[in-house]
């Protein structure tokens, strides 16, 4: 099925949890000098223009990286959301103004250094030719093709460390299990590998069976966050957002717990955040 497409959804609540996430995470991997190949296996478009009519239909920004981007002189304080809402500025075309909101190709290509490499995996022709009109770095590659057979066939790779993010949209059931799969397959090719794996919090709660799956595959240090925007059984839809992180950065949980405490002060008055270890060491 391919008929996902995330402009519905650009800077929404999940985008956010995501994005920041994933901000932290190449903050610490750059603090080495030693060369990173990175995966994105579902990348979308790259970038969302707010105005955009499949943007403004849902209009989920309004909920989500909005109220940040309105209190960003207030949140000046907390470095790491400082740091990720001064990238989100210095994109804008106009100055003070968010009019664009930067996907995950976006994150993982505006820092690549010399030695670095990026490889974007979409599926769906019509995301992939918005993605193919994006000017990014020399050491990027766009790939036409399945994500998760993509990161399988590349590894292992040349560099010495590799970072990957898997984001499907799982409009199909299957999906939380092949993501499990690839996960699986990805840390047997690569133990050392960071990999950080998004997934949706829905009343049917399916993560569970990507989560169980993991865990019952052997992974071990597998850091789980989840982002709520309310209690799952008070309406119909995604109530929360969850992130895994396999092989986290030391450091990564207390940074992220800083800059989600003021992030769910943002949202709503119900929004909380919670972290754990899904499997320790």
């Amino acid at each position: 099925m391919l008929s996902y497409q995330h402009a519905y959804h650009a800077g929404n609540f999940a985008d956010v949890h995501k994005h920041l996430t994933l901000y932290a995470v190449i903050d610490h991997l750059l603090r080495k000098s030693s060369p990173i190949t990175f995966f994105d296996t579902h990348a979308g478009r790259g970038l969302y223009p707010l105005k955009a009519s499949e943007t403004q239909r849902l209009g989920e920004y309004r909920n989500g990286v909005l109220p940040l981007w309105q209190a960003r002189e207030s949140l000046s304080d907390e470095p790491l959301l400082a740091g990720w809402l001064e990238a989100i500025a210095a994109l804008q075309p106009l100055a003070g103004r968010l009019e664009h909101y930067p996907g995950s190709p976006w994150w993982l290509s505006q820092r690549l250094r010399r030695d670095d490499r990026l490889q974007l995996f979409e599926l769906h022709p019509g995301e992939h030719e918005h993605l193919t009109q994006q000017a990014l770095p020399a050491n990027v590659r766009r790939i036409h093709a399945d994500g998760l057979a993509g990161l399988s066939a590349a590894l292992p790779v040349a560099t010495p460390r590799v970072c990957a993010l898997l984001d499907p949209s799982y409009e199909l059931k299957a999906e939380y299990a092949e993501v499990a799969e690839s996960v699986l397959g990805a840390m047997r090719k690569a133990r050392h590998a960071v990999v950080l794996v998004w997934y949706p919090l829905l009343p049917a709660a399916r993560h569970l069976e990507l989560l169980e799956r993991l865990r019952d595959g052997g992974l071990r240090k597998i850091w789980r966050s989840e982002l709520m925007l309310r209690d799952p059984g008070e309406e119909r839809g995604m109530y929360g957002s969850g992130m895994l992180v396999v092989n986290p950065p030391w450091g990564l949980d207390e940074r992220l717990a800083a800059a989600m405490a003021r992030v769910t002060s943002r949202l709503s008055e119900t929004s909380r955040y919670r972290a754990d270890w899904w499997v320790g060491e």
